[in-house]
């Protein structure tokens, strides 16, 4: 009877120490959501769904133990993508840099329970410096592009858009009759930003054209190329070009009616990238994603951003 007893002493006391080994790291939030703590218990659920409420697990390794260690997440982003990414020139330092996405990083950040540092760097160098390891994580309005599946870790998809904005061509109003569709541009420069999907879009679906020009930005290389005659069309995010149009009353731009490149499924949604490898801290980033997929925050952010960037002329 008394090594029955002892036995049973032996096993109450394993389970206490390992309940005291797997709890949270210090400084994590005090508060815990109950839904979090029922989500812990299903041993299968994605480590994101269960533990972006209480910071960075302190079973964390790779890259996500290292962000929890450093206590900080460096977010490389182009900022000039309104609503998503800009600069507000009233502001300096850290706080200059605003947006939909920056809130979404902001929101990543305090997730994880670390303070948060935006590196602003043109387009290309994003993707480049990410995929080196050289910063955490790509937040830039990024789309879902083959190569950037081969170069980075992707995470899932936020802030759908509709079929009737999507991809299409910015071009001058005067020429709305001359330029409707692809077929029209076999004569025409077309332009847009080097690296993008857009490149590959019209790769893909312009069979012919006089020239392609790539810049280093969209907003305001490419829409400032149509604008000022050095091309004849830009490859575009239709939201995007629309708010410039609509910031820019007198630019003379418009997108073309009735055209919209065709876009498979696999690339729907704008995306964060993290290093090949880093499937862990993409996790915890997919777990902030189905959060504010489920609220529609982001959609809120968005739409305040737009009228944000409209009201510094962006």
């Amino acid at each position: 009877m008394k090594k029955r007893i002892s036995l049973l002493l032996a096993g109450i006391l394993t389970m206490v120490s390992l309940c005291a080994c797997t709890a949270p790291a210090a400084s994590a939030p005090a508060e815990q959501p109950a839904a979090q703590t029922e989500a812990s218990s299903q041993q299968e659920a994605p480590a994101a769904a269960s533990d972006t409420g209480s910071g960075i697990p302190a079973t964390a390794g790779g890259r996500l133990g290292k962000i929890r260690d450093a206590g900080k997440l460096t977010v490389a982003t182009e900022p000039y993508f309104p609503p998503q990414e800009f600069i507000d020139p009233s502001k300096e330092g850290q706080e200059q840099y605003v947006g939909a996405d920056m809130e979404l990083a902001k929101l990543i950040a305090e997730r994880m329970g670390v303070e948060l540092e935006i590196v602003p760097l043109e387009f290309g160098p994003v993707i480049s410096s990410v995929a080196e390891g050289k910063y955490d994580l790509a937040i830039s309005a990024l789309a879902y592009t083959p190569a950037r599946a081969e170069a980075l870790e992707i995470s899932i998809g936020y802030h759908f858009t509709d079929e009737s904005n999507g991809y299409g061509l910015l071009i001058r109003s005067e020429d709305a009759d001359k330029i409707k569709g692809p077929e029209d541009m076999a004569d025409k420069v077309i332009v847009t930003q080097s690296g993008s999907l857009q490149e590959s879009l019209v790769n893909d679906q312009i069979p012919a054209y006089k020239e392609f020009k790539r810049v280093s930005s969209m907003a305001p290389d490419a829409f400032l190329a149509v604008q000022e005659g050095k091309a004849d069309a830009a490859a575009v995010a239709v939201e995007n070009a629309q708010l410039y149009i609509d910031a820019n009353e007198n630019c003379g731009l418009q997108i073309v009616e009735g055209f919209r490149f065709v876009m498979d499924e696999k690339y729907g949604g704008t995306r964060i990238g993290a290093t090949k490898g880093e499937t862990e801290l993409i996790e915890f980033v997919n777990g902030v994603l189905e959060e504010i997929n489920e609220s529609g925050e982001y959609e809120v952010w968005y739409d305040e951003a737009a009228e944000y960037a409209s009201s510094l002329g962006l």
